[in-house]
């Protein structure tokens, strides 16, 4: 065999032939030979920085050792890990290594899953030669999440340096000075912001970088480790949860290259504090007269059973409403609906910040990513509709990310000019009103283009500059790709959209996509948890339910308009709240059902590529919870309906979706006509609603931590400073907006991004909640 072929360079390895790429280094040709070389600096998912040195090799005919993460394989090398030279200059690093590191490892947080510790066992030595004082690293002030008290440890691989730049897309470690006088630290002292910023605790090989909120909670050793898959976004990232005592004391991922590689966002990462959160639900609660009682199982599932079945006979089982949250589990939905099903009742829905159903119904499958997660690295085009893609999708975002860096162009046509950290070709930005608009200049762009006849549709809309530039990317590259953000799918024109974005993937061969929402959204169509009838959530107030169960549902935070939420759930003559936290249930609820969330309970997911996941509850649910499968499968034998025997959620499972083939059922396609475009109205304010990354659900809303984050802050109004000048508001005054009938008061912001028709009031939080929908006309004005 030639030492170069089709395959690659062939090397030897401590006596092993082993075959790589050309321009390969030595680091992974011994990888893929199975053959250890110390490091800490290298990261596989990291570019080379050849800091640490500790991975030096003898490579024949070279006179001194050679860095294996830095050196390219050629024909014919001969690579020597564990030579007498190899091993003296290991030693002679470590030596150095450790000249300056603190004796401290009996109270370091790294301890036991320390490399510095692992490797000091067999290439550090037993005295040292340095005698003088070790150099001392003030603490550095990160922020809620990230502890660096301890930075003398730190030994300047800067791996956390290259991920922020890297992965994270944002430099928010440096390196200072130089020599012994080098120190890893934020600029200007500002705290480390970024929505992925947690993996650079995983990626830290010494104790420098630790969890602030696991901080001296627990020794390595004493922890048990459980695979489990997270449930705040629609990749259903894969972690394990650390175990002590019966308690979740962290969440580290689990790598799998086909979903979150091996990183993390610090939604999923840092959202674990909430388990213990002096708000759970720990006994089953009953309202009687007024007071609330608590009661064992039987008496509240009886209750609740004898209050649904009132209202039924009273009002008929149209009135009653069943609302589940798409951060449910398979199972849960499959029971949810089945139970409202068998009792006669025919609104059920997950989609709960969803404006309009028609998109739904016209869908002629169920909404998906159009392609498997991996896949997104191997696109050219890319365009983005509707998305605030970081704080939604964050590590979607990082694939985007890379991607980009590898040459995909990515448009984008949203309500914000936020700064993705990754290169944007284009930018289409406007209020919500307007996105129909852009996308049919788009599509009138792709038609003269194309040469083919426009749309009627389109034909009187002007093609700007951006707008020909975007079809212009999209009508080259190979492999491309048109996604519809969560903002697209719940805007009240969803279907125009949808119909005009579908128009522009068929005239330029893309894939459609949705980024789903939630963990479950995709599973939430499979087993059908969606109302028989048109009725929308987006106007609870209007359904005439007279009766509702929620599922892991806060309605006045999770829906399209939290006070028509409100309102229904206030004038409702009966509801039952199976949840895990009391939360503002308690003021409108008849019952409180304490629902085990996804630690405690096994489940499935189905994330925004159509994979299956199951997982096993990690620790005992806490008090008296229950897992929410077994609370609705007991509450439908209580109201003597068939077909509720479940033994096990295994068994909920293979009913829900037992011989159904995902993949047949995942279909983007509308059958809808496109609409023209309304004509924009300069002088009408509209509302911009992101929901906060980490106010998404019940449990983040809950994470102490999370909350103390920048993105964690009350949010305020804001809004372009144009606007605020000409409203004669400064950055700072309180303001009031209204939406409808409702106002709150807030504090203003200036932020260029914002379109000047438009104002920035972020949705999910309680503070936000008193107005209307996520989309629609507001006024500002100065208190």
């Amino acid at each position: 065999m030639s030492a170069v072929d089709g395959q690659g360079v062939e090397i030897e390895i401590d006596g092993a032939k082993v075959q790589v790429a050309p321009g390969a280094m030595v680091m992974e040709a011994a990888s893929k030979a199975g053959v250890y070389v110390p490091h800490f600096c290298y990261h596989k998912k990291l570019t080379i920085a050849a800091n640490c040195r500790m991975c030096l090799v003898e490579v024949e005919k070279s006179p001194k050792a050679l860095p294996a993460c830095a050196t390219p394989v050629t024909p014919g090398m001969v690579v020597k890990t564990k030579s007498p030279k190899a091993i003296a200059a290991q030693k002679s690093v470590m030596e150095f290594l450790l000249i300056n590191h603190p004796l401290d490892c009996p109270i370091c947080d790294q301890g036991g899953e320390c490399q510095l510790q692992d490797l000091a066992v067999g290439y550090g030595g037993s005295s040292s030669q340095y005698q003088e004082e070790k150099r001392v690293v003030f603490h550095k002030p990160l922020g809620p999440l990230i502890s660096a008290e301890e930075m003398t440890r730190c030994i300047h691989c800067t791996r956390c340096v290259r991920f922020g730049q890297e992965i994270a897309g944002v430099m928010e470690l440096g390196m200072a000075n130089r020599g012994e006088h080098s120190e890893i630290m934020t600029f200007v002292g500002r705290s480390v912001d970024s929505e992925l910023s947690g993996n650079m605790i995983d990626l830290c090989p010494v104790g420098a970088l630790t969890s602030k909120p696991f901080r001296y909670s627990a020794r390595t050793w004493e922890l048990a480790r459980r695979r489990s898959v997270a449930p705040h976004d629609s990749l259903g990232s894969n972690i394990v949860v650390q175990v002590k005592n019966g308690r979740v004391k962290r969440v580290v991922p689990y790598e799998n290259e086909e979903i979150n590689e091996c990183w993390l966002s610090d939604r999923d990462r840092f959202s674990y504090e909430a388990l213990d959160s002096d708000d759970r639900l720990l006994k089953p609660l009953i309202r009687k007269d007024g007071v609330w009682q608590e009661v064992e199982w039987d008496i509240a599932i009886a209750f609740a059973a004898e209050g649904l079945a009132g209202v039924k006979a009273r009002n008929g089982a149209q009135s009653l409403g069943f609302l589940g949250a798409p951060t449910s589990t398979v199972e849960e939905l499959h029971l949810l609906q089945k139970l409202a099903r068998s009792f006669g009742a025919g609104f059920v829905e997950t989609r709960l910040r969803v404006a309009n159903v028609a998109l739904g119904d016209a869908r002629n499958g169920i909404p998906w990513l159009g392609m498997q997660i991996a896949e997104i690295a191997l696109l050219d085009r890319a365009l983005i509709i509707g998305s605030y893609l970081r704080k939604d999708h964050p590590l979607l975002a990082a694939r985007i990310r890379g991607a980009a860096k590898q040459g995909l162009e990515v448009s984008a046509v949203h309500g914000l000019d936020e700064d993705w950290l990754l290169p944007i070709a284009e930018k289409l930005v406007a209020s919500p009103s307007d996105w129909l608009r852009l996308l049919a200049g788009i599509a009138r762009a792709i038609s003269v283009q194309k040469g083919i006849e426009c749309p009627a549709e389109f034909a009187e809309v002007t093609v700007s500059e951006s707008s020909a530039a975007v079809a212009s990317s999209l009508l080259s590259g190979e492999k491309k790709a048109v996604f519809l953000g969560n903002a697209a799918v719940q805007h009240p024109e969803a279907l125009a959209i949808t119909a005009a974005a579908q128009w522009i993937a068929n005239q330029t061969g893309a894939t459609l996509g949705v980024l789903t929402e939630g963990a479950n959204s995709v599973g939430a169509y499979l087993v059908n948890a969606l109302p028989d009838t048109g009725r929308s959530v987006a106007k609870l107030d209007e359904a005439a339910l007279k009766a509702l169960v929620l599922l892991n549902v806060e309605p006045e935070l999770d829906s399209a308009d939290g006070p028509a939420a409100s309102a229904a759930l206030k004038s409702a003559e009966f509801v039952v709240a199976i949840a895990p936290f009391k939360g503002s249930a308690v003021e409108y609820a008849d019952v409180l059902l304490p629902m085990a969330p996804f630690t405690e309970t096994s489940g499935s997911f189905v994330n925004a590529e159509g994979r299956l996941q199951s997982f096993a509850g990690v620790v005992h649910p806490l008090g008296d919870a229950r897992p929410a499968w077994k609370i609705l499968r007991v509450l439908a034998n209580t109201l003597d309906l068939s077909g509720f025997e479940h033994s096990s959620s295994e068994a909920v499972l293979t009913e829900a979706l037992g011989g159904i083939d995902i993949e047949s059922k995942l279909d983007n396609s509308v059958t809808a006509k496109l609409v023209k475009p309304a004509a924009s109205n300069a002088l009408m304010l509209e509302r911009l609603a992101p929901v906060g990354i980490y106010a998404s659900d019940s449990i983040v809303r809950r994470a102490p931590s999370l909350q103390l984050t920048r993105d964690g802050r009350v949010p305020g109004a804001v809004a372009n400073p144009a606007l605020l000048a000409r409203l004669g508001i400064a950055a700072g005054d309180r303001v009031r907006v209204r939406q409808g009938a409702g106002a709150v008061e807030l504090i203003a912001a200036a932020d260029s991004a914002i379109p000047e028709n438009a104002i920035l009031v972020a949705a999910g939080h309680s503070s936000t909640s008193g107005i209307g929908p996520m989309f629609g006309e507001v006024t500002l004005e100065r208190m």
